[in-house]
C-alpha cells in the first residue's frame, strides 16, 4: 500500500535525483521513495517528538539507539568502498542517506542521554 504525498524540492535536489535515477535506470519517485526509505529503515519506531516529553522508558530506549546489525554491516562496506574508490553511483547515495540517518540518530540519542542525566535515570556520562 502507497499514500501519495507532494513535495515541494529545491530544483538542485530534483536534478541530482533525475541524473542518479537516469544512470541507475529507475524512476524519479521510485528513486526518491528507495532513499526516503533507506534513511528512515535503520531507525525503525524511533522515539517521535520533543525527548522531553516522553516517558522514561522511552528516554532510556532512545538512549541505548543504534544501528541495526545488518545496516551498520552495509554502513561499514560502503565506506569501506568510498575509501578504495569503487563506490557506485547508486551507492554514493545509498551511503549519504545512511550517514544521514547515523548523524540524526547520534543527536537523538545525544538529547536522550542528556534528558536520562537530568531526570536522574543515568549518571552523567564520564569522558
Amino acid at each position: 500500500m502507497s499514500t501519495q504525498l507532494t513535495l515541494d524540492l529545491p530544483e538542485n535536489l530534483v536534478a541530482r535525483a533525475q541524473t542518479i535515477a537516469l544512470r541507475v535506470g529507475q524512476s524519479v519517485n521510485d528513486l526518491l521513495a528507495e532513499s526516503i526509505e533507506l534513511s528512515l529503515k535503520p531507525w525503525g519506531a524511533v522515539v517521535e517528538g520533543d525527548i522531553h516529553q516522553c516517558g522514561d522508558e522511552e528516554v532510556l530506549n532512545a538512549c541505548d539507539l543504534e544501528l541495526s546489525t545488518e545496516d551498520d554491516g552495509r554502513l561499514t562496506e560502503l565506506l569501506q568502498r568510498q575509501q578504495a574508490e569503487t563506490l557506485l553511483v547508486r551507492e554514493q547515495a545509498e551511503l549519504a542517506s545512511l550517514m544521514q540517518v547515523y548523524q540524526e540518530g547520534l543527536v537523538r540519542k545525544a538529547e536522550a542521554l542528556r534528558e536520562a542525566v537530568r531526570r536522574g535515570l543515568r549518571g552523567p556520562v564520564q569522558p
